[in-house]
């Protein structure tokens, strides 16, 4: 029976779905392509037509992440409907609300920021994930170059330093909730979080 197009895509996804429950609860280090292909329901011949090893999958996985981030960022940076920072603030609280109405997204943050690190398969993505880092560093920091160029703030406001300011931020709730998602209602207080953040900027 020949594969089409949208038979290799259900696969694919089914396949990176199930790294990332894994990858989340278990480690990467200690998850077998056995394991993944089981919880894909899918061969492990499949899992090896789309993927060389386990690097390859956290790397999919990756870009899964910052690849529509940036998409969003990009819009909104061409969008005049909105004040720039309003965007941003828009933004952060969609990140968050995200990770409690999405599993997927949930399992992933929980992978990226707690359950990993740059050994065995994924060594080699060490560089070109910092290097993912930096163009998401300054993309989120553009919000504040414009808003700086509209008058919405001072002239002596350091754009990368608000959004190195904003992104410890999130990730500071970001962590504490997946640690420990009794110790906050996210899905109830994600808004309040990010307007309460926000407000010094008059937003």
């Amino acid at each position: 029976m020949r594969r089409t197009k949208q038979d290799a895509q259900k696969t694919y996804d089914a396949i990176l779905n199930a790294s990332a429950a894994l990858f989340a609860e278990k480690c990467i280090s200690n998850v077998s392509l056995e394991e993944i292909a089981k919880a894909a329901n899918v061969t492990r011949g499949a899992i090896y037509w789309h993927f060389k090893n386990k690097g390859e999958i956290f790397n999919a996985l990756h870009e899964s992440v910052f690849q529509p981030l940036s998409e969003i960022i990009l819009q909104d940076l061409h969008s005049e409907e909105e004040a720039p920072l309003q965007l941003l603030s828009n933004l952060c609280v969609k990140l968050l609300l995200d990770i409690t109405q999405d599993t997927s997204k949930r399992q992933m943050m929980t992978l990226f920021l707690l359950h990993w690190n740059y050994t065995g398969d994924i060594a080699k993505y060490k560089e070109p994930h910092l290097a993912k880092k930096e163009e998401s560093l300054q993309l989120f920091a553009k919000y504040f170059e414009k808003a700086k160029a509209d008058g919405t703030l001072p002239e002596c406001a350091d754009p990368m330093f608000l959004t190195i300011s904003v992104r410890c931020y999130l990730k500071g709730i970001i962590i504490e909730y997946l640690n420990n998602p009794e110790s906050i209602d996210l899905e109830k207080n994600a808004e309040h979080l990010i307007v309460q953040f926000f407000r010094q900027f008059n937003v």
